[in-house]
């Protein structure tokens, strides 16, 4: 199984459009583009679809090792809006890998580069290992 047939089995990003366009050792990349369904009540993207953007991004990043990574903490900070239209981009990076642990920044920007959010988010490693591995 390749790491993106496996990350399609998350059918909540994919319901909701995301498409995982890259995943490094250490690095995943994901898109949406933000369609009617993805607003709120102030026709702005709704703050649940950005993180659920940022999130598949970081399951992508943190998965890359080849063991199952799940999510402790998660923390977004909102920077700019986005509309119907808009391609938001979320770029997962490792910071720190410990034995169990581990630390990721992503990067959500807009189709001109644009900062839409940041999100950080920590991660613990179980011994489960994935269909998968990335060199």
């Amino acid at each position: 199984m390749t790491p993106r047939e496996f990350f399609k089995n998350d059918r909540f990003a994919t319901g909701a459009g995301i498409e995982l366009t890259e995943i490094k050792k250490g690095y995943g990349k994901a898109r949406l583009t933000v369609g009617t369904q993805h607003l709120n009540a102030g026709n702005t993207t709704q703050g649940g679809a950005i993180f659920t953007l940022a999130d598949l991004a970081l399951a992508a990043a943190a998965n890359s090792h080849g063991t199952l990574a799940l999510s402790l903490t998660s923390n977004i900070t909102f920077l700019r809006s986005s509309v119907p239209g808009d391609t938001l981009t979320a770029e997962a990076r490792e910071r720190h890998i410990g034995r169990r642990t581990g630390h990721y920044q992503v990067d959500v920007t807009n189709q001109h580069g644009e900062l839409v959010a940041t999100f950080e988010a920590n991660v613990y490693r179980k011994e489960n290992e994935l269909p998968f591995r990335i060199e």
